[in-house]
């Protein structure tokens, strides 16, 4: 996202001066013929008619002493100066009745975008709002705000039945597999590691083989090719990246009925599960890997602001992934027809959910930036002049717009933003497969499942004590036998 920081200080002043139009002399306009009058050859009649008893043409004698064609030559340059000085006065007149109108009208004009409403598909997107603002931000089903999202781009011609179908059947799936396996599907860790491996490794599944998920690195930020962010796109080529890995493990998640939380870091996000150690452990899908809090610092664009207001290393609540969708939904929007005030008022429902969210305050800035650079070209004024921008003191909501820009910006630094070009972040995920963080990877991932394994065994011995101790407690009952009477 490129920044405009524009000069706050002299135009502050400037506005001081300046916020009310000047009291000008009130002018007439001058005739349409006036400035053209000066420059044919009887320059005396309707262009003096502003100074009757002024005569501009010059009377040339026969014959002239040299005295006299002196006192002629100061004449006619008397006569030309004068000529010249009505001319710079008209000139002035029409540059003020320009200058007034151009504020006036200025003042007068629109100060937000264009909207965009006409182009074909905008109606799947405003569709798409009103459906999430419609969901309990507490209590929603992923599937259903990230099928929302996705579906908007695609002019809502997708099916929800058989995409939420398909999560089902993956999510029926696995379960049967770790019940295969002996394995506790009543466990958050057992149905975390199993999605782990469906995400990392090939998988024998419902009779055919599960190719594990790869990363695409052909672009991965979606920049020629939107739907290349998209769930929908990973699950058809088995290939995504990391917005959409994460968000199809939690989609699956929500339908075993585990808890996995979505986190971020500088161009990037990741899942986290708390283990039986009561840990949060980070999984990230993009190698398959399990990969520790300091790979992540490692990077170098984590500052200690970011991690004091919390944008990075932390689970995202309920009501701040909802956020995230609404961020998801404005960049589509973006991608497919540019901004316009929907975009506007999407982000500001994604900052009321989620108000230190990076990525909508970002878009936050993109969409005052735009705003604010279409009301100068509709003012006529270069932004990046410093000297033409100091015009907008005429025009308070300009320079308010302005203001807004600029303390967007300082916001976003201030939560301990710190851009990572796409060179450091691809060099940053290469060097998460070193030989040295796949062997940590495999340990603490051996470390879990063996931790897991053990408690299941101890879960099991439990519950072969507790049927024990049931069944001892009934052999050792007293029985009665009753007396038949009749045989008294």
């Amino acid at each position: 996202m490129r920044k405009f920081y524009f000069t706050a200080i002299s135009l502050f002043i400037y506005q001081l001066g300046f916020s009310q139009i000047p009291n000008l002399p009130t002018v007439s306009r001058p005739q349409a013929s006036g400035l053209g009058n000066y420059f044919n050859n009887d320059v005396g009649s309707s262009a003096n008619s502003r100074n009757p008893q002024r005569t501009y043409t010059p009377t040339v004698p026969k014959r002239s002493t040299p005295t006299q064609q002196n006192d002629y030559g100061t004449q006619a340059r008397s006569q030309n100066n004068a000529v010249m000085q009505d001319i710079e006065r008209d000139m002035a007149e029409v540059r003020e009745i320009q200058f007034r109108e151009w504020v006036e009208n200025g003042r007068n004009m629109s100060y937000n975008l264009p909207s965009l409403s006409g182009k074909a598909g905008t109606q799947s997107y405003y569709d798409a709002y009103n459906k999430l603002t419609g969901m309990d931000s507490e209590n929603y089903s992923l599937v259903d705000v990230n099928f929302t999202v996705e579906n908007a781009f695609y002019d809502n011609k997708r099916d929800l039945k058989d995409f939420k179908s398909g999560i089902q059947k993956t999510a029926k799936q696995l379960l049967q597999k770790m019940k295969e396996r002996k394995q506790d599907t009543e466990s958050n860790v057992s149905k975390n590691l199993m999605l782990f491996e469906y995400f990392s490794k090939d998988m024998k599944l419902g009779g055919t083989t599960h190719k594990a998920f790869e990363y695409d690195f052909k672009d991965y930020m979606g920049e020629k090719d939107y739907s290349k962010m998209f769930v929908s796109k990973l699950l058809k080529t088995g290939s995504g990246q990391c917005h959409s890995m994460p968000l199809l493990y939690l989609i699956i998640a929500e339908a075993m009925g585990t808890e996995a939380h979505l986190s971020l870091a500088p161009n990037h996000s990741y899942v986290r599960f708390m283990d039986d150690e009561g840990q949060y452990r980070n999984i990230e899908l993009t190698n398959g890997m399990f990969s520790t809090d300091t790979s992540l610092l490692e990077s170098g664009y984590i500052k200690s602001e970011a991690l004091q207001n919390k944008i990075y290393m932390e689970n995202l609540s309920k009501k701040e992934l909802l956020g995230i969708a609404y961020f998801d939904l404005a960049r589509g929007y973006v991608k497919k027809f540019g901004y316009d005030e929907f975009v506007g008022k999407v982000i500001e429902k994604a900052l009321e959910l989620y108000p230190n969210g990076l990525a909508p305050n970002m878009e936050k800035a993109n969409v005052s930036q735009a705003r604010f650079a279409h009301v100068m070209k509709n003012l006529g004024i270069n932004p990046e002049d410093r000297r033409d921008l100091q015009r907008i003191g005429y025009f308070p909501k300009a320079v308010e717009q302005l203001n807004n820009v600029n303390q967007q910006f300082n916001k976003i630094d201030e939560l301990g933003y710190t851009e990572m070009p796409a060179s450091a972040y691809e060099s940053w995920l290469a060097s998460l497969k070193t030989e040295k963080n796949k062997q940590e990877s495999e340990a603490l991932a051996q470390k879990i499942y063996l931790y897991q394994l053990q408690k299941q065994k101890d879960k099991q011995q439990q519950e072969a004590v507790r049927k024990v101790q049931e069944q001892k407690k009934k052999d050792e009952k007293p029985k009665y036998f009753p007396i038949d009477p009749n045989k008294l």
